[in-house]
Parts: structure tokens; C-alpha cells; sequence
């Protein structure tokens, strides 16, 4: 059975979808909730699951990342996760971490990479006149967005589509996309999926 600590931000919808998944004849479990924010609500969801949780505020340690990210690792090291999954964390990982956990850690992305990497993806899809829209997972490397492609769900872009309307259904298809690829690449299967 793998191991999976789960990284995220904020509410932790994506990290709900996650957990909800690994029941019955899944290969993971969920181990570890941690946070880069004490206050996010996702971590009290995930305790009330009776997952462990942990938090690191980022703040003060100011430009200090190899700080935030000593007392970070220590949480997590302590869970002895097989596999990370990045979900809604909004945190730029150093190249020492990634390095750590390379070939374990997913992420899920709000745009059909290689469109749009970084922040704004719907903005972004919008002003340039898309059709489709979507979400990735893909595996985590010291380049941002970059990493291999595990999964991707298709959005269509609606007419009167505001940033609003169209997160919400991409967040939809994420919620989707992200337990299926978990599955299949903690069974050790790392072929590329589509949906949508």
C-alpha cells in the first residue's frame, strides 16, 4: 500500500476528491494533510476525516524557502510518505525538495500544459479566444509546470465564459482527473490518461 501525504493551501477540494478515492482495492492511503497556511480550512476537513495534518506557516520565514521547507520536510518525513501529491499548494518548491521526492510528487494544474503555466490560466485562456480549456497532472520537477504529463481533462469554453464560470468547471473536471491518475500511478502505471 502507498503511502501519500497530501500538500495544499487553502479549502482543499482537490485533496477531498483525493482522499475520497483511496478506499477499497486502491493502492494508496492517505497519510499526511500538511499546509503552508495554519488557517486553511482544508486541514481541519482532512482531521475531521481523521487524516493527520500538520502546518508550516510560510510568512515568517520571509525569502527563507530552504527554511519553511526544513520544517516542512520534517512533518512529512515523519509520515513516510511513498508519494506526494501537490494539490491547490501555492508555494514554488526548490529544486532541493523536488529533488527529494522526484518521481513520487504530482501536481494538478488549472490549464492544458504546456498552455499556461504559472498563475492566471484562465485569464489567460480567455483572452487568447480558446475553445477548450482544462487541467493537467503532471509530475513535479525543478521546472515550473514542466514536469512529465500523467492526465488531462478537456473543458469547453462557453460563450459568456467569465474567469469565474470557467474555474468552476475546470475545478469540476480536476476533481475528476486528479484521483484517476493517483490510481493508476500508485499501481505504478504512468501512462498518460485523457478525459473530457
Amino acid at each position: 500500500m502507498k503511502r501519500v501525504a497530501i500538500l495544499i493551501s487553502g479549502g482543499g477540494s482537490n485533496m477531498l476528491a483525493l482522499v475520497a478515492s483511496m478506499t477499497g482495492d486502491h493502492p494508496g492511503r492517505p497519510v499526511l494533510v500538511t499546509s503552508n497556511d495554519p488557517a486553511a480550512s482544508g486541514l481541519t476537513r482532512a482531521a475531521a476525516l481523521g487524516i493527520a495534518t500538520a502546518a508550516v506557516d510560510h510568512r515568517p520565514f520571509g525569502k527563507d524557502r530552504a527554511g519553511f521547507e526544513a520544517q516542512l520536510l520534517a512533518h512529512i518525513e515523519a509520515a513516510h510518505p511513498d508519494i506526494l501529491c501537490l494539490a491547490g499548494f501555492m508555494r514554488i518548491l526548490t529544486p532541493g525538495f523536488i529533488a527529494r521526492f522526484q518521481g513520487r510528487m504530482l501536481n494538478i494544474h488549472p490549464s492544458l500544459l504546456p498552455k499556461y503555466p504559472g498563475l492566471h490560466t484562465h485569464a489567460r485562456a480567455l483572452a487568447a479566444g480558446d475553445a477548450i480549456a482544462g487541467c493537467t497532472v503532471h509530475e513535479v520537477t525543478a521546472d515550473l509546470d514542466a514536469g512529465p504529463i500523467l492526465g488531462q481533462a478537456r473543458v469547453p469554453v462557453l460563450p459568456g465564459d467569465s474567469e469565474d464560470t470557467l474555474s468552476a468547471r475546470v475545478l469540476n473536471m480536476e476533481h475528476q482527473l486528479y484521483p484517476v491518475v493517483l490510481r493508476r500511478f500508485a499501481g505504478g502505471d504512468r501512462t498518460p490518461v485523457t478525459l473530457g
